[in-house]
């Protein structure tokens, strides 16, 4: 269970490797990685656009297929290739009109290090690596790709009430 107050909670940022996907990735022979996903995580996500909570991807990767999954459950902050993963973190609040305290981030290694620093709920999935598990306030029963995100979006939703609506019940 999170400790933290998750009415003021009102956007959700994800990694992608080792967070919405496994943290072990198979490549093509192209040597392109093909990330997996979790369809309950996906659930989640669309819902809480739905909800008008704002959701933002950080991913220091870069795949069109990431792109066009997030974009289809209705994430418009959607950002890859990047280095410093809080360059892109101050962007999406800027464009959001968020505090840091309104913000869930999740992270599963050193890229985010800086970023879980500033969030208002820094989050790690349960194989995340120990100095994110340090940093982080709420450590996710799941590993990464096996619904982090849906852990806290539902937990964030349930304590404001959003939870099991009409909308709920269809994609």
């Amino acid at each position: 269970m999170i400790h933290y107050d998750l009415k003021k909670i009102k956007a959700f940022v994800f990694d992608v490797d080792g967070v919405l996907s496994s943290s072990k990735i198979p490549l093509a022979t192209d040597g392109e990685p093909m990330r997996t996903v979790n369809i309950k995580d996906g659930y989640a996500l669309q819902l809480a656009v739905k909800k008008g909570f704002e959701i933002g991807i950080i991913t220091g990767g870069y795949s069109e297929a990431v792109r066009i999954r997030y974009e289809r459950l209705g994430i418009r902050h959607i950002y890859m290739r990047s280095s410093i993963k809080l360059n892109e973190y101050k962007d999406f609040l800027l464009r959001a009109g968020l505090k840091d305290e309104e913000v869930i981030y999740c992270g599963d290694d050193m890229p985010d290090y800086e970023v879980m620093k500033r969030a208002g709920l820094p989050v790690a999935p349960a194989d995340a690596a120990p100095e994110i598990k340090r940093l982080a306030k709420y450590i996710s029963p799941v590993n990464g790709g096996e619904g982090v995100a849906r852990d806290v979006i539902e937990q964030t939703m349930k304590a404001r009430e959003l939870w099991m609506t009409d909308e709920a019940f269809g994609w």
